[in-house]
C-alpha cells in the first residue's frame, strides 16, 4: 500500500495543528498522491487525516518503541514514494534511507539535535516552520505551515473590561505567569478595565508548576475566566485581543497566525519564532518574561483599538505568509526545487493528468 507521497506520523501530545498536517493538506490540493502512515492513538496527523478524508494507514503499534519498528518494517516492505517523516521519531527509525524529508515543528535542546543530526541521514531536505528554526539546523529550509481565516463569533464586549485573550497550551513555558503578572499589574494601573480570557489544554511538567501556576491564575480572582474546550472562532470572537506571551522558543504560532487570519489583533512576545511569525512592522512586541513590558504593550495595543491599520497589515501579512494559498505555492516550489514536481508545472497549482 504506497503512494507518491507516503507521510509517517509521530505520536505526540496536543491539537492536530502543526507543520506536516499542511504539508499533507497542500499535498492534496496540488493533486498529489498520498498516504498518510501512523500508530492507531496518540497521533493527531492520523486523526486529521481520518477527519479530512485523506488515505491513512495505521500501524499495529501499541507504543513508541513498537512504532518505531513497525514503522521501519512498513517501509522496508514498502520502499515507493516519498517519505515525509514527522519528527524526530520517524526520521530516527527510517535514518538512512533514501527519498526521505525529514520535518521538524520547532527547535530542540542540544541533546535532541544531536539525534536529529543522525535522524537526516542521507534524507533530501530538512523542513521546520520558521528562519529562526532553520538558523539553528545546519542546513534545514523554513517551510511556513498554513493557517486558515475564521469566520467569527462575535460576541460584542458593550460597555464591559477590555477582553484579554490567551489561546493555550497553558504553561510556564508558554508564558502564563508572565500574561498573569501582567495582567495584576494592569489591575492596578486601570481598576475594572481587563478581563483575562483563557482556553486551552494544560501542559504542566509537573505537580510543582501546576500548583504555582493555578494559585497564580487563582490569585486574580474575577478577572479569569478559564472557558476551556470552546471552540476557536468562538473564543477569538469573545476577546479584543490575543496575547502570545511565550518566555521561550516555541513552535509556530498558531494562535497568532489564526488571529492575523481573522480580524483579531494580538500582542506577542520576542522569543523565538514569534516576532518573526508577525513581521517586523508588527507594533505590538514584548520582551519575553518581561511582565511590565507586557503590560505595557497591552495597555497601547488596547488604546490603539480597533487598530484598524494594524489589523489589515497583518491579514496582509497572513495573506502573502500563512494562508492556505501561500502553504500550496511554497510547497509547490519545494517539490519542484526537490525534482519531485515537474519544473514549470506551476508551483501551487493541481498537476493535471498530462503532468502527473
Amino acid at each position: 500500500m504506497t503512494a507518491r507521497h507516503v507521510i509517517a506520523a509521530g505520536i505526540r501530545r496536543g491539537g492536530g495543528e502543526g507543520l506536516m498536517a499542511s504539508v499533507a493538506e497542500g499535498l492534496s490540493a496540488l493533486g498529489e498522491e498520498l498516504l498518510v502512515v501512523g500508530p492507531p492513538a496518540r497521533s493527531p496527523l492520523v486523526a486529521r487525516a481520518s477527519a479530512l478524508g485523506l488515505p491513512v494507514h495505521t500501524l499495529p503499534s501499541a507504543g513508541p518503541a513498537e512504532y518505531a519498528r513497525d514503522l521501519l518494517l512498513w517501509r522496508r516492505a514498502n520502499p515507493d514514494g516519498v517519505l515525509w517523516c514527522e519528527g524526530t521519531m520517524p526520521a530516527l527509525a527510517t535514518a538512512g534511507m533514501r527519498q526521505r524529508i525529514v520535518a521538524f515543528d520547532t527547535a530542540a535542546p542540544a541533546p535532541v539535535q544531536r539525534l536529529r543530526s543522525a535522524a537526516r541521514a542521507r534524507a533530501l531536505a530538512t523542513i521546520v516552520p520558521s528562519p529562526s528554526d532553520a538558523a539553528q539546523l545546519k542546513g534545514a529550509r523554513a517551510l511556513a505551515p498554513s493557517v486558515p481565516a475564521l469566520e467569527l463569533v462575535r460576541s460584542p464586549r458593550g460597555g464591559g473590561p477590555l477582553r484579554v485573550g490567551f489561546m493555550g497550551p497553558v504553561s510556564e513555558r508558554d508564558g502564563v505567569l508572565v500574561l498573569a503578572d501582567a495582567v495584576d499589574a494592569l489591575r492596578r494601573w486601570a481598576p475594572g478595565r481587563y478581563r483575562l480570557r483563557i482556553t486551552g489544554p494544560t501542559r504542566y511538567a509537573d505537580a510543582r508548576e501546576r500548583v504555582v501556576v493555578e494559585g497564580r491564575l487563582r490569585s486574580l480572582g474575577a478577572m479569569v475566566q478559564s472557558v476551556h474546550n470552546m471552540p476557536v472562532d468562538e473564543f477569538l470572537g469573545s476577546v479584543d485581543l490575543l496575547v502570545c506571551p511565550a518566555v521561550s522558543p516555541r513552535g509556530f504560532c498558531f494562535p497568532a497566525a489564526t488571529a492575523m487570519a481573522s480580524g483579531v489583533p494580538v500582542v506577542v512576545s520576542d522569543a523565538g519564532s514569534l516576532s518573526e511569525a508577525v513581521g517586523p512592522d508588527h507594533p505590538w512586541v514584548a520582551r519575553a518574561g518581561d511582565a511590565g513590558h507586557l503590560a505595557e504593550v497591552i495597555t497601547a495595543a488596547a488604546a490603539a483599538l480597533p487598530a484598524d491599520d494594524a489589523v489589515a497589515a497583518a491579514r496582509l501579512r497572513w495573506q502573502t505568509a500563512y494562508s492556505p494559498e501561500a502553504g500550496r505555492k511554497a510547497l509547490g516550489a519545494l517539490l519542484e526545487d526537490l525534482g519531485l514536481r515537474p519544473a514549470g508545472s506551476g508551483a501551487g497549482e493541481p498537476m493535471t493528468a498530462a503532468g502527473a
